[in-house]
């Protein structure tokens, strides 16, 4: 099995999520890291241990100078675009840390990008790879709870009370083209829309940035165009991290909080689900990808859903984070 050059654009926070495990595979070698942060850098070599590894400022002269198979985009938000539009043009795959992009035009131009190049662009939504929002996916797929008819979705998170300092560039809307719906919301976006694959058509949403420059707090309600509703909740001012789904449907409704599953049907017969053991990550999956095991499982135009949703939110709002581009 040949292996896989990678590189990687940002060295910050999720970066060494993906260095970890990246390393735990046999045929992954981190080849040269660009941050213009040399503490950065250097934090995350030695971490890794990889003091072989070729740093650059500048991750052009990286894309120009190292001999690469694909990289992974950690930078903040409102660069995605522009990075991954370079890694593709240099003919690289690329893994790119959500949110793919700020806007559905960027999205849209990204996708593009990838198809006339032929090159493989993830988005990493790592909760499409673990068993329980697989087995969310999947029975909400096999009609065992009917159709939809409503969902609630909500993420707590200490993510601005107190912790303000931790997230300077996110609190820079120029750098992070939102708040926390941007951030971490992003994640309950994605599993609002894969596991119900419904079409939301109709978006009503208050938000509160409890005195900081982005938005915090978000509270939406959402009509799909199959008929379902839905409420999500994002606050971002909590004291903890929190994560709950109620998934209610004709013959049922399942349950979700902090990775507890439980499912009453309406028989009367009630469910609490053993889940395999994850044998796979967004960096794993990606790695296959390159090596042609399977298709790219988290592609453009699934990440383009979320991009296009997160728009609808702020526009609901009348709330705009960051000049950007209009369509």
């Amino acid at each position: 099995m040949r292996e896989i050059r990678i590189g990687f654009i940002g060295t910050g926070g999720m970066a060494q999520v993906h260095a970890e495990q990246l390393l735990e595979l046999e045929n992954v070698e981190i080849k040269s890291i660009a941050d213009i942060s040399e503490t950065a850098r250097n934090q995350f070599i030695v971490r890794n241990d990889l003091q072989r590894v070729e740093q650059f400022t500048d991750y052009q002269d990286m894309l120009e100078q190292v001999e690469l198979d694909g990289v992974v985009i950690c930078s903040p938000h409102t660069l995605h675009f522009e990075q991954a539009t370079a890694v593709l043009e240099k003919g690289l795959h690329v893994l790119i840390e959500k949110p793919m992009t700020c806007s559905s035009k960027e999205a849209r131009q990204l996708m593009e990008t990838a198809n006339r190049t032929g090159k493989m662009m993830q988005v990493s939504y790592q909760r499409h790879f673990q068993p329980e929002f697989i087995y969310i996916h999947d029975i909400i797929q096999s009609g065992k709870l009917g159709k939809v008819t409503s969902i609630t979705a909500s993420l707590y998170q200490q993510w601005w009370r107190g912790r303000q300092d931790k997230y300077v560039w996110r609190q820079d809307p120029k750098l992070s083209g939102g708040g926390f719906l941007m951030d971490s919301g992003s994640h309950i976006i994605d599993v609002l829309l894969w596991t119900t694959g419904l079409t939301p058509i109709e978006i009503s949403t208050k938000l509160s940035q409890q005195g900081a420059p982005v938005e915090i707090d978000t509270f939406t309600s959402i009509r799909f165009k199959e008929g379902a509703i839905a409420g999500l909740n994002l606050v971002g001012y909590a004291p903890i991290w929190h994560e709950t789904y109620v998934f209610c449907g004709e013959k049922g409704a399942l349950f979700y909080d902090n990775d507890q599953i439980k499912v009453y049907l309406s028989n009367g017969e009630m469910i609490i689900p053993e889940l395999p053991k994850q044998t796979t990550n967004q960096d794993k999956s990606f790695i296959d990808a390159i090596l042609g095991k399977h298709e790219v499982k988290v592609p453009g135009d699934f990440a383009l859903k979320v991009v296009e949703f997160s728009e609808m939110v702020y526009k609901s709002a009348g709330y705009k984070p960051y000049e950007m581009d209009e369509e």
